[in-house]
């Protein structure tokens, strides 16, 4: 009855220890799916402004 109750308890643990490899992994993705779009969203601030400042121009550049 103790090898049992002790083969129990280990899977339990063993499948813990699963569903935290699994939500680590999950956690990772979604982290760098923020962070890849954040880069997207950067780089597209920058070829805007890049643009707007090519057809408004500077001031320096009508002297």
């Amino acid at each position: 009855m103790r090898a049992l109750l002790l083969s129990c308890l280990l899977s339990f643990l063993c499948s813990a220890c699963s569903v935290v490899a699994v939500a680590d992994a999950a956690v990772s993705v979604v982290a760098t799916t923020v962070k890849v779009a954040a880069t997207v969203v950067e780089t597209t601030v920058d070829v805007a402004a890049a643009g707007v400042k090519a057809v408004v121009g500077s001031p320096e550049a009508k002297k």
